[in-house]
C-alpha cells in the first residue's frame, strides 16, 4: 500500500508541477507560448483557455476524491497539446529541442497512470451521477 501512495503522489505533484511551470508562461505571455497560440490561430483566448484548465487540472489532483478527474483533464490536454505539436508545430518549437513535446508526452503517461491508480473512484463517480 505505502508503495502504490508514493507513486501516486509522486505522479500527482509531477503532473502539477510541469502544467503550474508551463501555466506561468501562458499567463505571462512569453514569446515561445505566444508563438505556439499564434501559430494554432487562438491567441490569445486559447492561451488563456488552456492555461485556465491546466490550473484547474492542478488543483483537482490534489482534491480528495477528484484526483482522478485532474489526471482525465491533464490526460486531455496533453492529448492536445501533442496533437499540435505533431500536426502543426513540430516536435521543436523554437529550438526548444522537444522539451514542450517530451514534458506533455511526460504528464500524459502519468496522468494515465494516476487515472489508473484512481480508476475505482471513477468509476463510483460515474455510477453515481451519470
Amino acid at each position: 500500500m505505502k508503495k502504490y501512495l508514493n507513486l501516486f503522489q509522486i505522479s500527482r505533484l509531477a503532473i502539477a508541477i510541469i502544467l503550474l511551470q508551463t501555466l506561468f508562461f501562458k499567463f505571462t505571455g512569453a514569446e515561445e507560448s505566444k508563438f505556439i497560440f499564434s501559430s494554432l490561430g487562438v491567441e490569445p483566448f486559447g492561451r488563456y483557455g488552456v492555461g485556465t484548465f491546466e490550473l484547474l487540472a492542478s488543483i483537482l489532483l490534489f482534491v480528495r476524491g477528484f484526483s482522478w478527474l485532474g489526471a482525465l483533464l491533464a490526460l486531455g490536454l496533453m492529448m492536445g497539446a501533442l496533437g499540435a505539436h505533431l500536426f502543426v508545430l513540430g516536435i521543436a518549437v523554437k529550438g526548444d529541442g522537444g522539451l514542450l513535446f517530451y514534458l506533455a508526452l511526460a504528464v500524459l503517461t502519468l496522468s494515465f497512470l494516476v487515472l489508473w491508480l484512481k480508476q475505482s473512484e471513477a468509476m463510483q463517480f460515474i455510477r453515481k451521477y451519470v
